[in-house]
Parts: C-alpha cells; sequence; structure tokens
C-alpha cells in the first residue's frame, strides 16, 4: 500500500520592455549590458498551485507452474484526487478532479533448454498529470499500456549474458508544452513508441568485463487533433548504442589496479512534437581508473573526455528549456568499507 501526497507551486515574473534604443549584437563577439535589464514586476503574471493525494494498493505473486515455466502476475489500484488554483491577470482558476485506476500486470517466463530463456509481458499504467491547459484545468490523467517479448540467453560458460527484446508502449493524454503559450500544456492524443533492444554483460575473461547496449526506437504521434499524425516524439533518438569495458589487473603487484573505457551514441532527436527543429547527435567517450586492495577503493572518472558539445533532455520550445550537456568533467572517489 502507498499513500502519497504532492504539491507543485510555480510562480511567474514575465515583463518584455523594448529598448527606447535597438543595438545590434555581434552573435560571434556579443557585448552584453548595453540596454540595462528592466525591474521585475512586484506581482507575478502567473501563480499556480498543483496539489495531488493518491493511495494505492499493489498486489503482485510469481507462480512456478513448471520447473520450467514462470509466471508472474499483480495489479495496482489508485484512487486520486487533485485540486489546482491559477491566478492570472488578477482573475483565479479552481478546478478539482478524482478518479480511480485499475492496472493489471503478467508476464511469462519459459526456459526450454537451461541457457535459453523465452518472455513475454503486458502491464497497465495511470499517472496523474501535474499540468494545466491554457484555461487553467488540469490534464486528464495520462494511461498507457505495453507489451514486451524477448529472448535472454547465457554464453561463454554463463560469463556473458545477452538480452533481445521487442517491446511496444502506448501512451494517451501526455502532457507537452502548448505551442500558443509554453507556460501552459496541452495533452497529445496517443504517443506510441516500438522497437528493439540488445543488452550484452558479462565477464569476458577474468577481470576484463562488458557492458553494451543498442537501441532501435519508432516513437510518433499516433492520433491527435492538434499535432500532424506520424511526428515524432521530441528527445527520443531512432538509434543510440553505448558501450563500456573495464580490466582489472588479477595478479601481481598491480592487482587491484583497473581501466575503463567507454562510449555513447545518440542519434538525431526531434525538439518538439510540431517537428520544427532538430537536436543533433552525439558521440561521447569516457574513462576511468580505479584501484581496490583489502576495504579501500579509489576511483577516478573522467566523462566527455573530448569536451563535446551537445543538448541533453528536451526542450519545452525552440529557445526555452534547452539544456546542454557536461562538459569535460573529472571526478574521483575513495571508499571504504568495514
Amino acid at each position: 500500500m502507498d499513500l502519497a501526497r504532492s504539491r507543485l507551486d510555480s510562480t511567474s515574473f514575465t515583463v518584455f520592455f523594448p529598448p527606447t534604443v535597438q543595438v545590434p549584437i555581434n552573435i560571434f563577439d556579443p557585448v552584453y549590458g548595453a540596454v540595462p535589464r528592466p525591474d521585475r514586476l512586484d506581482d507575478p503574471t502567473s501563480d499556480e498551485s498543483i496539489n495531488t493525494d493518491s493511495l494505492q494498493f499493489y498486489v503482485q505473486d510469481q507462480i512456478d507452474l513448471l520447473d520450467n515455466l514462470i509466471l508472474v502476475a499483480g495489479f495496482n489500484y489508485e484512487l486520486f484526487d487533485q485540486t489546482t488554483s491559477r491566478t492570472r491577470g488578477g482573475t483565479t482558476t479552481d478546478s478539482d478532479q478524482s478518479g480511480n485506476f485499475f492496472s493489471p500486470r503478467v508476464g511469462l517466463v519459459y526456459q526450454p533448454v537451461e541457457n535459453l530463456s523465452l518472455y513475454t509481458s503486458y502491464a497497465r499504467s495511470f499517472f496523474p498529470n501535474a499540468a494545466l491547459n491554457v484555461a487553467g484545468d488540469p490534464l486528464d490523467p495520462e494511461e498507457g499500456e505495453g507489451f514486451e517479448v524477448g529472448i535472454k540467453t547465457e554464453l561463454l560458460d554463463r560469463r556473458l549474458l545477452a538480452t533481445l527484446s521487442y517491446f511496444d508502449l502506448t501512451r494517451r493524454n501526455v502532457a507537452t508544452a502548448d505551442p500558443t503559450d509554453p507556460r501552459s500544456s496541452v495533452a497529445t492524443g496517443e504517443q506510441r513508441s516500438q522497437g528493439i533492444e540488445l543488452d550484452i554483460t558479462g565477464e569476458i575473461l577474468p577481470g576484463w568485463n562488458l557492458i553494451g547496449s543498442y537501441s532501435y526506437i519508432d516513437a510518433q504521434v499516433t492520433q491527435d487533433n492538434q499535432f500532424d499524425v506520424g511526428n515524432r516524439l521530441p528527445g527520443v533518438p531512432e538509434h543510440s548504442a553505448s558501450l563500456w569495458t573495464s580490466y582489472e589487473i588479477q595478479s601481481g603487484d598491480l592487482a587491484g589496479l583497473g581501466f575503463g573505457v567507454g562510449i555513447n551514441w545518440v542519434g538525431d532527436r526531434q525538439g518538439d512534437l510540431d517537428n520544427s527543429f532538430t537536436l543533433d547527435n552525439y558521440f561521447l567517450t569516457n574513462a576511468a581508473v580505479f584501484y581496490q586492495r583489502n576495504n579501500w577503493q579509489l576511483n577516478l572518472g573522467l566523462r566527455n573526455l573530448f569536451d563535446v558539445n551537445y543538448v541533453v533532455g528536451t526542450p519545452r520550445t525552440r529557445t526555452r528549456g534547452i539544456e546542454p550537456g557536461a562538459p569535460f568533467t573529472v571526478t574521483g572517489s575513495i571508499r571504504y568499507e568495514f
């Protein structure tokens, strides 16, 4: 059982005073401060409060139907109540919504031979939206369902585990920025993501570890009366892959000293549901040096080794919410266990 209460408060101060003198900006050598910034308004232009109370009951069981056939089944039942209040231009809008939802989950795992497993699963989901439309009304809760089928196998005398899966996920009433007012949200009719994932992890040789993955995702709008059907979902690359490998010296005076190197590639992504701009792909290289002896462990991490400029996450609009990725970063840690 899970009882939760959340409160989201948002206050905005927005003002646009055109300068009396237009000062050109050289984007390659900008000079800021030529036009003074106006003082912030005393009163906010927008004030929002969203309160959500929820109560969930969750039950799950795992049953061995046969020696090589396992069933996992369960459900989640949720009741929620959500109140919202928005003040704009001196006018306050209050609203309330409540509801309940039943979310089942079922999965099967079949092992025809010792080192091979086949699996499938189906689940539904439910999540109250903490977003308001331009009129100040809360969006309907987000709902979804998905199924997955896959195969798992153990290679190299069970030292390497590989998983290949196909998934199909559908979400409805997904909150996204309103193209006419980025401070508000709209709900898309239906979004669908389907694709293939390949994951490999394990120890190839004593001390030599490997983690790799590849994903192909076809994510698009499938039903809507505002965005074009077929538009790709923002921030979701069609192709992405990562690889990390490390080696730790096993014997001798340098036993416990290890090195790691990895790459992370993310393909092109759309910036919004209108597909009006594209976020470029990026390729990052990471490395690490570590040493462990007895109860001590020392780690040195090097992230974005070649200081690549890239955009991470999904902007809210072309000019709002754009978050640059972290530059070349060095981290260190010392760990002692007792």
